[in-house]
């Protein structure tokens, strides 16, 4: 599983994919090659309750801030790679004391 020291080293939308697969596949018992990344997650049976968790679990691992609403905002894996590529290096950022800013100032 991909860890915030892992996005220096390795391709961003590669680990936030692999780390998202890993945990949508965790949270609905499917195989990852199942899991279609153009597909709404709520296709695949991520209700309310998973996406809640999904997003606590990107803030316990990454160390950022996730509005609740952020799987209806970013529906499939692939909206979703796209700005966790964005927010992860800013929260990185942040804790080694930049200037706070969220995915969507950039935006």
């Amino acid at each position: 599983m991909p860890t915030p020291a892992t996005w220096q080293t390795a391709d961003p939308a590669t680990a936030a994919r692999d780390w998202l697969l890993e945990r949508v596949s965790l949270y609905q018992h499917r195989d990852p090659l199942t899991i279609d990344p153009t597909v709404p997650l709520a296709e695949y049976g991520l209700d309310s309750v998973g996406a809640l968790s999904l997003c606590g679990d990107l803030e316990d691992e990454f160390g950022l801030l996730v509005e609740p609403t952020l799987l209806w905002d970013h529906p499939t894996l692939d909206s979703l790679v796209g700005y966790l590529t964005v927010a992860i290096p800013a929260a990185a950022g942040r804790s080694r004391g930049g200037a706070p800013e969220s995915p969507e100032d950039r935006f």
